[in-house]
């Protein structure tokens, strides 16, 4: 661990936590490689928030950087640090509600290991809690909040059109509803932490929207700052997280009947079919194998193609490596063969009734899918 000041360390074994006072304020810090912001960020907070009672607790995805060690290292120096280190689970959403919930504080904040967010604003955002705001959310898009200086334009086009589909379900007016850097009582959140979903990156807009349709709107404050450039490592924005917040705004905006990870499953089986046609092309115009041999090698490449999309997109905070990697490839075609012969009995089933071939298709489709996505989930990608 690298030496932090002398200074901040006095500080730290003064601190009211130190000394027996029970946090108020609980910080949770996703994190995922950060061991070159680890430290520096404690210390901004501790600077930040003065006397106030606090602690950080960080959510730790099993970095290979060794950013637990760091953090475990710190805690024996400073009493107000503790890290969570998980194995097997990766994902933003699901490291805030573990952190979250791992506080006895009565008000929790979220903010990123990368320095990006302004730690400064803190106990403004606490003092409006403390007045009465429920929620309480740094924002980049109001009064004189910026994002420009920390994202590309790219990203910054990017970030206000997400925001402005998050707008369409959030139900009520919210300047960044995007931002991962918010503060929440924690009664609050437990009351609605069973229902939030665990996939994505995204846990703010889910909060608000799954408070509102449990019939308790929140009361928003906002604090503008600006968005500064990351300090150290890289920035974790992916295709893949823009997928998972595409799957994560259309299940709010059916009212979460359908969760993200099923919307993904079904739009993996859509280019699985596109997967199967083009294969099935190749091996019986290209190749002039018979059609038997052609539909039999469309089918198991389609299927290998679904289970590794699923694996790196739908499951990716379960990815499985190595045997399991193996054993779960095998597996999901035994699956998805009971599957096909769902299919085959609910079509044939309702066709015998209405003699109506799409409806029957369709509900054969749907079956399988049905059957394909529980089964996988619960075996697979448990």
């Amino acid at each position: 661990m690298t030496e932090i000041g002398s200074q901040a360390k006095v500080d730290s074994l003064r601190h009211p936590v130190a000394t027996g006072h029970p946090p108020q304020l609980a910080v949770i810090v996703p994190s995922f490689n950060e061991r070159g912001n680890i430290e520096l960020l404690y210390e901004k907070l501790a600077i930040a928030l003065g006397a106030t009672a606090w602690e950080m607790i960080v959510v730790d995805d099993n970095s290979p950087d060794g950013t637990a060690a760091v953090v475990n290292e710190m805690s024996r120096v400073y009493a107000n640090v503790r890290c969570i280190r998980r194995f097997g689970r990766r994902g933003l959403s699901s490291a805030c509600v573990e952190g979250m919930a791992a506080t006895s504080a009565p008000y929790v904040a979220v903010i990123d290991a990368d320095l990006q967010h302004d730690e400064a604003i803190l106990p403004q955002m606490l003092e409006k809690a403390l007045a009465g705001a429920d929620l309480v959310v740094g924002t980049r898009f109001a009064g004189e909040g910026s994002a420009a200086t920390g994202l590309s334009a790219t990203r910054l086009s990017g970030s206000r059109l997400a925001t402005k589909m998050a707008a369409m379900i959030a139900g009520q007016p919210i300047s960044d509803p995007m931002s991962g850097f918010f503060l929440v009582r924690r009664d609050i959140f437990e009351n609605v932490a069973p229902k939030l979903a665990n996939d994505g990156f995204k846990i703010l807009i889910d909060l608000i929207v799954t408070s509102a349709r449990s019939g308790k709107p929140l009361q928003i404050a906002e604090v503008p700052y600006t968005f500064r450039p990351r300090h150290a490592g890289e920035s974790k924005m992916n295709p893949l997280i823009v997928i998972q917040y595409l799957g994560l705004w259309a299940s709010k905006l059916s009212g979460g009947i359908l969760p993200p990870s099923f919307l993904l499953f079904g739009l993996v089986g859509v280019t699985g079919v596109v997967v199967h046609m083009a294969t099935l092309g190749l091996f019986t115009y290209s190749l002039g194998a018979n059609f038997v041999i052609s539909q039999i090698a469309a089918t198991m490449v389609a299927m290998t193609w679904n289970f590794w999309l699923n694996n790196n997109l739908t499951y990716a905070d379960r990815r499985l490596h190595g045997r399991k990697l193996v054993f779960g490839l095998i597996g999901f075609y035994a699956i998805c063969a009971l599957g096909g012969i769902a299919n085959i009995s609910v079509a044939s089933g309702i066709y015998n009734l209405d003699h109506q071939t799409f409806a029957a298709g369709l509900a054969g489709a749907v079956m399988s899918s049905v059957f394909n996505y529980a089964v996988t989930r619960a075996f697979t990608w448990k």
